[in-house]
């Protein structure tokens, strides 16, 4: 019988009997124990199965196509099926509906069978199954269990078929020398462990599966000590491996110090304090001023929880993906301090234009091309549909960079939503559990999440403390009210319960301050710590510019003229593209080149050089790169508000919501400089406020785009805080920041007397508005408050949202607004096409097989505004270019071709490409198409 059930019918040319891939897929378990998983997890595997962790993880592996041993899955290939069926394993003709039945399904079915025969209580049996009908991505619930109808009795195998069904269990037991009647789990695993199992599940089958592992067809060749060695080969060509290499946690007079040369801070300080009294794993939230070195103090934090409990690298995730490249380079620096030679692997969409990412990648990686469905019309996730190359096929740790798979690297940077895609009901979605459960998560700039987002958030919170994963939040403006939700998940997570209550000690109003909150045995337990600010408050004068909010360039422009006079350097920022636009246009002709305009509607490659640019002309004055100009004005939008490491002599911002007023104000005399350093007007920091106009007895005015971002109730509470500013002393920045934001988000609103009845409107529009957020999200989440306690992952994709296959499919669902897509812009000419550079790119786009020409043409990479009916249009309109086909990246991609003019009309909607402006866009004349 094992001579015959099959397993694939094409392992690299030839068929492979399912004994041997259930073995392959069990040595590969075995070295992914010995190489990759973090102690953390070996421990937890380990406490579940009485000290033998190793055995039942490379069990878990092996057992994960047993349902192959059944009629659905033998008769797909009729000269292999017939050979089946003439030892005596035979099942009448089967029925559509019985074609489909999954073999994950029916090995869920087999594994309960032999398992529940065997004794193991039904808890222990429960949490097994789902890992082998989840292995393919979707874990069902339990009704699968449960025969409903003749067809899928006939495509499960009849009476005949159990014997063999069960003597493959046995045999792979007997192999790895596992008793299964004697060995139920001791205990089990919690359900985000199990989901993090199930992840590594996935992982070791996709390995197994790949190139080194040919068919054996000879029942006398098949042996496990075949697997291992053809497990070891592949893991040494791949160089999957884990992380930072175990270690006792080493106490040292100021890690600071060690690892970025620098003397800690007090907050830093403060901050390894509570990282080296935690009694266990849990939540850091560390909140400090703009400037005080938070990333630092997270990153000595993280080494030392990960020393203490058992994790070997981290994952740094991100507001934005311009926020990341910077990141990127600091955490490779980090890192290296540790242990040199640990990749580091950067997460987002526009990685590629990371100039060390992509050096990193053209020295050490090749391509990956994972498109299609494979000969059965399974995902086709070992690459070896189509083109026929295989994930496998390419050098250094290229597999961790196949979809899907990027959270597998221990050590990694990317955007937040890399994360938020964990929080979400999605397929494979435990392949990002299995990256996270290993490490120590940091999220930076956590206030800056609307309710939407934050559902998310928060999810993901429940599931990270369900697993014990070590998590760190940063934040220099976090409302009291977010810190509370923030807390709650996770003692939600590790407490299994929804009903919770945090009770913290009283921090005296400190800022900087950092808290930590752990769970253990049931009980929660907070540390807080208050610090002083490594450097003096400093009064910032606040100012409202008194000109009409919608139409006030030519009074910025005024106001710069008579700041700058002596020289110095500016930064503007606009709530809106199309007011940033307007107003460098406004600034251009009267500073010429001493303007800067930086915005997210650029193309990809042109905002990554003028990100470049500002950061070494306004960067700190320790860095040896950055070069000051005499004058200097950045005009940009909300890019500049967060992780943007400049240093302004003035700032100039539209009014925002007072969390993002201030982390704005961050970017005004951020690095210490001498006096002299700054010319005579701006050496006293100032911020100029616009986008808001009030009158005697009447409530403020905003531009429509202010109020459609951030919703008028909070950019009236934050009004009445800048209005009261200008007319004193301004603000003490640090000191007044924790009070600022707790008077611009907690219970009494801070307003004046005849704004009463517009902000109490505003209020209730806000509230309902708050509410409907909050419940649109819960669809899409992964389980949900509701669900916390269950014992098992059983139905865990019940109601699964889609398949979400690229950046802009995830932040659809993890993003609040209209979805917007990205497009990749190229001219046309009589001639044939051209890059937006005015590179040939032949008739139909052929020249992307030269790289460089690929490569210039992705920088044209654009994202598109948020509009409902532009979306829906460029969906419909655009395609790739017929020449792209060939291009794994650009076949995917949709082309937005300029005429001679840089002009793209799409449905009604106005597309030009300035390149000093970045995309101008119009909207459809209103019954027009």
């Amino acid at each position: 019988m094992f001579g015959v059930l099959w397993g694939k019918s094409k392992a690299e040319g030839s068929m492979n009997l399912l004994l041997q891939h259930l073995l392959d897929a069990a040595a590969v378990g075995e070295c992914l124990w010995d190489r990759y998983l973090a102690p953390t997890v070996r421990e937890k595997l380990d406490a579940s199965a009485g000290g033998r962790g190793r055995a039942f993880f490379a069990w878990l592996c092996a057992i994960h196509d047993v349902g192959k041993a059944t009629p659905a899955f033998q008769n797909k290939e009729p000269g292999l099926a017939s050979v089946v069926q003439a030892i005596g394993l035979t099942w009448r003709p089967l029925s559509p509906e019985a074609k489909r039945w999954h073999h994950s399904c029916a090995g869920a079915v087999i594994v309960d069978r032999v398992l529940s025969d065997v004794g193991w209580e039904p808890e222990a049996v429960a949490f097994v199954w789902p890992m082998v009908a989840g292995h393919h991505g979707l874990i069902p619930d339990d009704s699968i269990l449960t025969s409903t109808s003749l067809s899928r009795d006939r495509a499960q195998g009849g009476s005949h078929w159990l014997p063999s069904q069960d003597a493959l269990m046995y045999a792979v037991a007997a192999v790895l020398d596992v008793d299964l009647a004697e060995w139920a789990p001791v205990r089990p695993l919690s359900r985000s462990t199990q989901l993090a199992v199930s992840g590594l599940v996935i992982m070791a089958d996709w390995i197994a599966s790949g190139r080194g592992f040919p068919g054996v067809s000879d029942i006398s060749r098949v042996s496990i000590g075949l697997a291992r060695r053809r497990a070891a080969e592949a893991m040494d060509r791949l160089r999957v491996r884990g992380g930072w290499s175990s270690r006792p946690y080493r106490r040292v007079p100021d890690l600071v110090l060690e690892r970025f040369g620098r003397v800690s801070r007090p907050s830093q300080t403060a901050a390894i304090g509570i990282a080296e009294r935690m009694p266990g794993p849990g939540l850091v939230i560390i909140e400090a001023p703009m400037g005080e070195g938070k990333t630092e103090g997270a990153l000595a934090v993280t080494e030392i929880l990960a020393w203490r409990f058992g994790a070997d690298g981290i994952f740094l995730g991100m507001p934005t993906q311009a926020t990341c490249d910077p990141m990127y380079t600091r955490v490779r620096q980090w890192s290296s301090s540790i242990e040199d030679g640990v990749a580091v692997g950067l997460l987002h969409g526009k990685r590629r234009f990371n100039k060390e990412w992509a050096a990193l990648r053209d020295l050490a990686f090749g391509g990956v091309d994972e498109d299609g469905q494979d000969e059965y019309g399974c995902d086709d996730i070992f690459g070896s549909a189509g083109t026929g190359q295989r994930a496998a096929d390419a050098v250094a740790a290229e597999w961790f960079l196949g979809p899907k798979r990027g959270l597998l690297m221990p050590l990694t940077v990317g955007t937040i939503d890399q994360l938020l895609h964990a929080a979400t009901r999605t397929k494979h979605v435990m392949l990002r559990h299995a990256g996270l459960a290993g490490r120590v998560v940091v999220l930076d700039e956590v206030h800056a999440y609307d309710v939407y987002t934050s559902q998310f958030l928060f999810e993901a919170l429940r599931w990270l403390a369900g697993a014990g994963v070590p998590t760190v939040l940063l934040s220099a403006t976090l409302p009291a009210g977010m810190r509370a939700d923030l807390e709650r998940a996770w003692v939600q997570g590790a407490s299994g319960r929804q009903q919770v209550s945090v009770d913290e000690p009283d921090s005296a109003g400190g800022y900087p301050v950092i808290r930590s909150v752990v769970v253990v045995d049931g009980r929660v337990q907070v540390d807080v710590a208050a610090t002083a600010p490594w450097r003096p408050s400093v009064d910032v004068r606040v100012e409202v510019l008194d000109a009409n909010p919608a139409d006030d360039t030519r009074a910025v422009v005024a106001l710069l003229a008579d700041r700058l006079r002596e020289g110095g350097c500016a930064l503007v920022i606009r709530n809106t593209v199309r007011r940033a636009q307007q107003t460098y246009q406004a600034l251009a002709p009267v500073f010429g080149g001493d303007v800067r305009l930086l915005h997210a509607r650029l193309t990809a490659g042109e905002r990554a050089d003028r990100t470049e640019r500002a950061l070494r002309a306004l960067g700190a004055p320790d860095d040896d790169r950055v070069e000051r100009p005499q004058r200097l004005i950045v005009v940009a939008t909300q890019v500049a508000e967060q992780s943007f490491d400049v240093d302004a002599d003035i700032l100039v911002t539209d009014l925002a919501p007072i969390d993002l007023l201030l982390q704005r104000i961050g970017r005004v005399h951020r690095h210490e400089r001498p006096e002299s350093a700054r010319p005579g007007p701006l050496r006293l920091p100032a911020a100029v406020v616009t986008g808001v106009r009030t009158r005697p007895g009447e409530a403020p005015v905003f531009p429509r785009g202010s109020e459609r971002i951030y919703g008028r109730y909070p950019l009236l509470r934050a009004a009445a805080l800048t209005v009261d500013a200008a007319g004193g002393a301004g603000w003490s920045i640090p000191a007044d920041v924790p009070d600022l934001v707790d008077r611009g988000y907690g219970a009494d609103e801070c307003v004046p007397d005849a704004w009463r009845s517009a902000v109490d409107g505003a209020r209730v529009e806000w509230t309902a508005a708050t509410g409907i957020r909050r419940s649109r999200a819960e669809p899409f989440l992964l389980a949900g408050p509701g669900k916390l306690g269950l014992a098992n992952l059983a139905g865990l994709h019940d109601k699964a949202t889609g398949e979400l296959p690229d950046d802009d499919a995830v932040s659809a669902v993890v993003r609040d607004g209209p979805e917007s897509v990205e497009v990749v812009v190229v001219r046309r000419t009589d001639e044939g096409y051209l890059t937006l550079a005015g590179r040939r790119l032949g008739v139909n786009g052929e020249a992307v097989s030269d790289p460089d020409i690929a490569n210039e043409v992705i920088e044209a990479t654009l994202r598109l505004p948020g509009d409902e009916g532009l979306t829906a249009a460029v969906k419909a309109e655009l395609r790739p270019l017929a020449g792209w086909a060939t291009d794994s990246w650009l076949r995917h991609a949709r082309a937005l071709v300029l005429d001679a003019d840089n002009h793209a009309t799409v449905s009604g909607h106005a597309l030009t490409y300035d390149h000093d402006l970045g995309l101008l866009w119009q909207r459809p004349t209103r019954g027009r198409r």
